[in-house]
């Protein structure tokens, strides 16, 4: 039975209650931001070569509202599509943690604090609230991947946007130092298996529901 735009538009709102588990999952990046007994580089030679860009804190910054902005416009937009990625994202951020435990990794940052200007005190302040662990897979790539997937829903122009911005946040990750090459594979990874098994059982509970 189809609903109406007004029961559509309720039930949209109350499916945003959902995204209260972003934020208690993300409880435990805090906890896990730190060194522990052993960690690993996965630095490489290509990520030598690659130039820090300060400027690309900007792109890296808006990776918050972007990320939470995309999703509840796809609660409105289509409710099966939003909970596939929401539900791809929580379990990336479950993948990612038990990385974060038991592999540990980190990445060496530029020294800028003799450097001055808005765009440093940016950078600055995201090293100072971001300790760098936490690195594999990136969080920031595996995010903006589910959105990359998720939002081809809105059609050809509104994706190109989306998936343009998403591609942008990704690169800003080892632009700004705060990830490596390695980072953004395994985000990307991480978020498409989640996004295919999500996916999966997406459409296996509507076929038991059509039973």
């Amino acid at each position: 039975m189809k609903l109406s735009n007004h029961s559509y538009t309720k039930s949209a709102w109350l499916s945003l209650i959902w995204l209260a588990a972003v934020p208690i999952l993300n409880i435990f990046y805090g906890v896990l931001n730190r060194p522990g007994d052993h960690v690993n580089s996965l630095a490489t030679s290509l990520d030598h070569m690659i130039p820090f860009v300060p400027s690309f804190i900007i792109l890296y910054v808006l990776w918050y509202p972007f990320i939470t902005g995309a999703l509840i416009a796809l609660a409105f937009k289509d409710k099966r599509t939003y909970f596939q990625t929401l539900i791809a994202l929580c379990s990336g951020l479950v993948i990612s943690y038990i990385f974060f435990a038991l592999f540990q990794t980190a990445i060496d940052r530029p020294d800028i604090r003799n450097e001055k200007g808005f765009i440093y005190t940016m950078v600055s302040y995201i090293y100072s609230q971001d300790r760098p662990y936490n690195c594999f897979p990136s969080i920031h790539v595996l995010t903006s991947y589910l959105i990359l997937r998720g939002t081809r829903v809105f059609g050809r122009a509104i994706w190109a946007m989306t998936s343009t911005l998403s591609i942008l946040i990704m690169v800003s990750t080892v632009l700004v130092k705060q990830h490596v090459a390695a980072d953004i594979g395994g985000g990307i990874l991480v978020g498409e298996l989640c996004f295919r098994l999500a996916g999966i059982a997406r459409i296996s509970i509507s076929s038991h529901k059509m039973e």
